[in-house]
């Protein structure tokens, strides 16, 4: 973003007057959208209408600072000619409407003489088509020129192109997009430095709300759409993570409070994280996503050498108080040096800054982060969790015991 950034503003200062578009190429891969951070196309059913709300849109977003090189597909027509043959003045003079087009698409666009017929030339079979000079037809004054055969008598009178149509100048339309069989006018852009994606979505969103009337939307495409699929399906997989992980973790210890106290970590990490994410420029994008999801495997493994082993002394007669005074100093290694080796393995991807960095650098960030923080709060966290809930513990165990059998009394 910085090349572009400082490329965008020397190209500027060169050529004054210049819209300049920068465009990061990686992000388009081998897929068929342009590559932009943010895609999103206007939908409606005018055409001219959704033209003008398409212009509004796009200088409101201008306007937020938190877009850069905002860009559509739509172009302005090219000048074209149209000639509307006028039924009345052409039939007055004897010519139908099928001659008219014929004559306009032979003497402009031309016209194969006959499909069996070509020549060769250098190896190559050429077909012959018929067509007016170039000088001939190159101005618009020049189908004053253009005159047609009647239909009266046998050879036929010639009549001017002119009186018997309409002919205006216009521009016609060079690209018609469509969405849902709907005009599309596409639009695409890029994030600000130093902005989120995340955001400049939410302004679009925002301001298409408030511009576009009713019959008139806006829909996500491209990149944008991946981002957000992407980012759904990230979320959905942590979710699921953490009730998978409870489940397995509630069938390993054979309860339903001690997962509750192995997961208490998480929190920490994901907090972790975010800070580590914010201390060092980073924003919480699809790879930092994939680091949170890391955590939750690896931040567990330190409340279950803790409350595995705090079992353990229990099983062994320690009261509760106990058996963690004697597990936290004892496990206080072994979670220190796989920590420890955690945090030194991330540091080079963190310290990278060569190509691909982009893609591991939040990842490794939030790992150091979140492994960072919960480690340190997780060896005074958990203990007093576990010591918390051993009280429901108890209750559960009274809550299981069977009742005792009524006494008989024998009459």
């Amino acid at each position: 973003r910085d090349v572009m950034d400082r490329t965008r503003t020397d190209v500027q200062k060169r050529l004054p007057g210049l819209d300049v578009f920068a465009q990061d190429l990686s992000l388009a891969g081998f897929s068929a959208s342009r590559g932009f951070p943010i895609e999103f196309t206007l939908v409606g059913p005018d055409w001219d209408k959704l033209k003008a709300l398409s212009q509004t849109v796009v200088e409101r977003l201008k306007a937020t600072g938190l877009l850069t090189d905002v860009n559509s597909d739509y172009q302005d027509g090219m000048p074209e000619i149209a000639i509307t043959p006028d039924r009345a003045r052409a039939a007055s003079r004897g010519v139908s409407v099928t001659t008219i087009g014929q004559e306009v698409s032979y003497l402009i666009g031309g016209m194969i003489f006959n499909a069996n017929t070509q020549y060769p030339k250098d190896g190559h079979r050429y077909s012959i088509r018929l067509r007016s000079e170039d000088d001939e037809h190159a101005l618009p004054s020049d189908l004053d020129g253009v005159l047609l055969r009647n239909n009266r008598g046998t050879s036929g009178d010639l009549v001017r192109l002119v009186d018997t149509s309409n002919i205006v100048r216009t521009t016609g339309l060079q690209l018609i997009s469509r969405v849902n069989r709907l005009r599309a006018v596409p639009v695409f852009a890029n994030v600000a430095n130093g902005r989120s994606q995340q955001a400049a979505l939410e302004a679009v969103e925002s301001i298409s709300k408030k511009e576009l009337p009713p019959g008139y939307r806006v829909v996500v495409t491209g990149s944008a759409e991946a981002f957000r699929e992407a980012f759904q399906s990230l979320i959905f997989a942590l979710i699921l993570g953490l009730a998978v992980a409870y489940m397995v973790l509630a069938s390993q210890f054979n309860s339903f409070i001690h997962p509750v106290t192995v997961l208490i970590a998480l929190p920490f990490s994901l907090s972790g994280a975010l800070i580590a994410l914010a201390l060092c420029n980073q924003s919480l994008s699809l790879f930092s996503m994939i680091g949170l999801i890391l955590l939750m495997g690896i931040v567990k493994k330190n409340s279950i050498l803790l409350v595995d082993f705090t079992n353990q002394r229990r099983a062994a007669g320690r009261s509760p108080h106990e058996a963690l005074l004697e597990a936290c100093p004892v496990r206080l290694r072994p979670i220190l040096m796989t920590s420890v080796a955690t945090v030194v393995g991330a540091l080079p991807a963190a310290l990278n800054f060569g190509a691909g960095a982009e893609t591991r650098v939040p990842m490794a960030v939030s790992i150091i982060g979140g492994v960072s923080v919960s480690t340190l709060l997780t060896l005074f966290v958990v203990p007093c969790a576990y010591s918390l809930f051993t009280r429901l513990e108890r209750k559960e165990e009274e809550d299981d015991e069977p009742a005792e059998a009524p006494h008989r009394v024998a009459v």
